[in-house]
């Protein structure tokens, strides 16, 4: 599994809007540590759970 994300990207959770947007800060295999504006830093099992990169422009 290769995920289009690097660290810096800007991230939803898809299926937890409420957590706000999200910064990626590292990836690991398929995890993915995101900062999210609502709820702070969570790991992220990108098997599991659908990031949508948010494109600035």
């Amino acid at each position: 599994m290769i995920l289009d994300f690097e660290p810096g990207d800007k991230v939803v959770n898809t299926a937890n809007k409420d957590w706000g947007i999200g910064q990626v800060q590292s990836i690991i295999n398929e995890k993915v540590t995101v900062n999210f504006e609502n709820v702070g830093k969570k790991v992220i099992n990108a098997k599991n759970i659908t990031l949508e990169k948010i494109n600035n422009g």
